[in-house]
């Protein structure tokens, strides 16, 4: 298994339950409130640490109580705090989570705080572990400046840059040109090539517009539709696997850490998508984000079961 990198967001989660989603002025009666480790980029490094991947988390915390949440899970999980960093003026950044407790879908909003100020000297420190890691995976949830330097510095020293592009914001084609694979879903894949992808000639259609930009592969998660992966002159529709959702909180980050797992180990895009599909259908049936991040064990046995092979 290769060294990986995630470079992102640690936000803590405050996820209520309700009956249904509340519109404008609406005030609605909750039915469950947890507070947990959350964060794209801690989400996909849970999930790839959990899946058995050799990951160095990389973010930026405030000096505050909510830090700590990140410090437990690290330490019970036994990740390396190494490339962790601290903004001693700006708090930790939190997301705000409601979640439809009858059709599991969710609103989000965040506040990105710390790890939004990650600065050149952070850059500068973590450099001698990013030299060592076959891939680095990066999200848009920090200042983009950052992602910017780290894909620059991962492209000049062999380093694979994986771009999750969530949430979406507006990104150069200077920081797409170079960058081996882009994962963003069917909404983010519209916004950055201004194709409505519904189904797989449109999905081919913005993946050549990726390519012109100097992606290498592309991958777009498209829900129950599945996943469409373009790469290395060939292309497949992966179905998803249907199972009954509780809470899809997280699925996104589940999938990508089980991507960036399966690539260190040495399988092929394509192979890696399948693993990652199992890592979001397993992740959507348990509550809260880095909670249900499945262990290597609960993937095994489930690829098994449904005729796949995870090792």
């Amino acid at each position: 298994m290769q060294e990986v990198m995630v470079f992102g967001s640690f936000l803590v989660d405050l996820m209520g339950r309700a009956p249904h989603l509340p519109v404008p002025g609406e005030t609605v009666k909750g039915s469950f409130f947890k507070q947990g480790a959350g964060g794209k980029g801690f989400n996909q490094a849970v999930a790839a640490h959990k899946a058995g991947a050799k990951v160095w988390m990389v973010t930026k915390l405030g000096r505050d109580s909510l830090a700590d949440v990140a410090l437990a899970v690290m330490d019970e999980l036994g990740m390396p705090k190494d490339c962790l960093f601290y903004n001693d003026t700006v708090s930790t950044g939190i997301a705000l989570i409601l979640v439809d407790e009858g059709t599991a879908q969710n609103e989000i909003v965040i506040v990105p705080g710390a790890c939004s100020t990650i600065t050149p000297a952070d850059i500068g420190a973590i450099a001698p572990h990013l030299r060592q890691c076959a891939y680095v995976l990066l999200q848009l949830e920090i200042n983009q400046d950052a992602n910017e330097a780290v894909a620059k510095l991962a492209k000049e020293n062999g380093v694979r840059v994986i771009v999750n592009t969530a949430p979406y914001q507006q990104i150069s084609d200077e920081f797409l040109r170079g960058v081996w694979l882009v994962t963003p879903n069917e909404v983010e894949a519209q916004a950055l090539t201004g194709i409505a992808v519904r189904d797989l000639p449109s999905a081919r259609a913005a993946a050549a517009v990726f390519f012109e930009k100097g992606v290498e592969n592309v991958l777009i998660t498209l829900g129950e539709k599945g996943v469409f992966v373009s790469g290395g002159g060939k292309e497949a529709l992966i179905p998803a696997f249907r199972v009954e959702a509780v809470d899809t909180t997280g699925a996104g980050d589940a999938f990508n850490g089980g991507l960036l797992t399966a690539l260190a180990d040495g399988k092929d895009l394509f192979e890696a998508a399948h693993f990652a599909n199992a890592l979001g259908a397993l992740s959507v049936q348990k509550i809260g984000a880095t909670p249900s991040m499945p262990t290597r064990a609960e993937i095994d046995a489930f690829t098994a079961q449904q005729g796949i092979l995870s090792k």
